[in-house]
């Protein structure tokens, strides 16, 4: 008898897609599991600040660099580690890092990097190799934790501010600005092609600025402008108490006066001025602004437009220096005069000196005059070490200078009078040697018994910005032809320069062009006084001239205006200055608005 049962297969021995069987499938899965969860264990257990740290290389370099940072340690206790930075987390990307990071290892293995010397001697290519990669990704290790959509300007300082408004409109990424936050910098290597390179925006990673920035923006606006308008009121309301007692004490002497025994021609002699005052006008018209001066140090054009300048980007696109410093001008004083800011910009401290001075600027004009008035505290006295006497200019408590340009001046629609300064100025870093100056072709057509004075880029074929191979910074000997100056002055290039002496009281009215040249101009009346501790200078000028190097002021046309301050007996660069600042007649949205009597 034939038996024709057919044997089925068992469960475990049904085939299934490529003829694998149920139970090779539930081999190869329970295999893949414990593979991925071994690999994913691995792959964790590397990705730990603890295993970076690993290694004696790691553990006594970079990790003590990154300890004192605030990506270690800050307010709210989250910590960046090692893989936070340097470990992407989308899956395919963070194999793929692995991967390139045997590399390090191989390096390691083999000696290249297994000392801190070595280290340090492949820091900068190393450095090199993790900008370049961040910036081919739009910074995505940093958008591990920091997302610019989510960013409130309200908690961050204007400078901040500006520049991320500025990430999202250009296509900046993270590592354009924020390179060697966590371990020793090594930016400064990088040649100006490499920099230019690294850090130019990339269209693609513009962003829309969302709503949450915008209104922020303007939460921290309003905030800013309401706090400067109860400060100012605040410093209005405490002028007027000063004044109410002053004004009493005059009437109490001249009451005393009156009555006293002496001859009433006598008495009434004693009460007049001195001299009547020639600059006649009533200051409660004026328009009142408050701005700070500030000490600069050895900070010149070539600085600004330089690579130690974090806005130069900003600056050369045409941003005025105020819109990113505004807030933070009396904090950058203190930095520089104190030595703290590692911008290294004074290497001549003066123990004392004041770091930035509060000054009120009151303006208001006639039918042919422009009326100014600068008020401020005076300071103590800090005597300067590398002077005999403590004082540079014994003869000079104060000296005031401002300055009024066109925009036909480069520079100074957003730099105000600062593209007057150079780094091979007189008392400056570069400043040449007097034999150098005395003996050169150009001394047959600029006065440089004084040193180098203060000229315009216009004036010179080429600035050294890169002092490559020790150049010096700045262009004092490319003087460019006659011909070129005399076209320069006819198109308005020039700035014109009131300057007061309170020593000797003098005015000098003059131009900066090719050199700063002091030739008479219109002739501006000054008068000035030290009152209660307190400095106040008045200015009368007029509003239109014919001659040479003045500027006419008209209505309907904004101005570029900066000023500096040379107190307690400065000279040259000790001095304290502004920013650039717009001046007009009657227009509100210029900071300094004369406003008509």
């Amino acid at each position: 008898m034939v038996n024709n049962t057919i044997n089925k297969p068992s469960f475990w021995s049904r085939r299934l897609i490529l003829g694998t069987t149920v139970a090779g499938a539930v081999l190869f899965f329970v295999v893949g599991i414990v593979f991925w969860g071994g690999f994913n264990t691995a792959m964790e257990a590397t990705n730990t600040t603890e295993f970076c740290i690993g290694c004696h290389e790691m553990q006594d370099n970079v990790y003590e660099e990154y300890v004192p940072t605030i990506h270690y340690s800050n307010r709210t206790g989250v910590r960046a580690g090692c893989p936070d930075c340097h470990v992407p987390r989308p899956w395919i990307h963070k194999v793929v890092r692995k991967i390139q990071a045997s590399k390090e290892v191989f390096s390691w293995l083999t000696g290249k990097l297994d000392t801190k010397e070595k280290f340090n001697e492949h820091r900068f290519d190393l450095a090199k190799s993790v900008w370049s990669a961040m910036k081919t990704t739009d910074s995505r290790e940093c958008r591990n934790c920091h997302n610019f959509e989510s960013m409130n300007p309200e908690y961050q300082k204007p400078r901040a501010r500006k520049q991320h408004l500025n990430a999202f409109e250009t296509g900046q990424t993270c590592i354009d600005c924020h390179k060697g936050i966590a371990h020793h910098g090594v930016r400064d290597q990088l040649t100006d092609e490499e920099l230019e390179v690294l850090e130019a925006p990339n269209p693609e990673y513009i962003r829309e600025i969302p709503q949450l920035y915008l209104d922020g923006l303007a939460r921290v606006e309003a905030k800013e402008a309401q706090a400067a308008a109860e400060l100012k009121a605040a410093k209005l309301a405490e002028k007027e108490k000063v004044d109410a007692k002053i004004e009493k004490a005059v009437q109490a002497a001249l009451a005393t006066a009156g009555t006293s025994s002496a001859p009433k021609a006598t008495a009434n002699k004693a009460a007049a001025p001195s001299s009547a005052s020639t600059i006649n006008v009533d200051w409660s018209k004026a328009k009142s602004t408050d701005i700070s001066v500030f000490y600069p140090g050895t900070a010149s054009i070539e600085w600004i437009l330089g690579r130690n300048h974090g806005g130069k980007r900003a600056f050369t696109k045409g941003d005025r220096c105020i819109e990113c410093h505004s807030e933070e001008i009396a904090e950058i004083g203190e930095l520089i005069v104190s030595g703290e800011s590692e911008k290294e910009l004074e290497p001549n401290l003066i123990p004392g000196k004041r770091g930035s001075i509060p000054v009120t600027i009151d303006a208001t004009h006639d039918s042919e005059n422009l009326y100014l008035r600068f008020s401020w505290p005076e300071g103590d006295h800090a005597a300067v070490p590398f002077v005999d006497g403590g004082k540079m200019d014994p003869e000079n408590p104060m000296k005031l200078a401002f300055m009024v340009s066109t925009d036909d001046v480069e520079f100074a629609d957003r730099a105000g009078c600062w593209g007057t300064c150079h780094a091979d100025a007189n008392s400056m870093p570069f400043e040449p040697e007097k034999d150098a100056l005395l003996g050169s072709d150009i001394a047959k057509r600029l006065d440089l018994n004084s040193g180098v004075t203060k000229y315009l880029k216009s004036t010179r074929t080429k600035l050294e910005l890169k002092g490559r191979g020790g150049k010096a910074l700045g262009g004092w000997d490319k003087l460019k032809s006659e011909e070129d100056i005399k076209a320069a002055q006819d198109a308005n290039q020039y700035m014109d320069l009131v300057r007061y002496k309170s020593g000797n009281k003098e005015v000098e009215d003059g131009q900066i062009l090719d050199e700063r040249d002091m030739h008479g101009g219109q002739g501006a009346e000054v008068e000035a006084s030290l009152k209660g501790g307190t400095w106040s200078v008045m200015i009368k000028r007029k509003l239109v001239s014919d001659k040479p190097g003045d500027v006419s002021i008209e209505a309907g046309q904004v101005y570029n205006f900066g000023f500096a301050i040379h107190d307690d007996y400065s000279s040259a660069r000790y001095h304290h200055v502004s920013f650039g600042y717009k001046l007009a007649l009657d227009n509100d949205e210029a900071e300094i608005n004369a406003q008509k009597q």
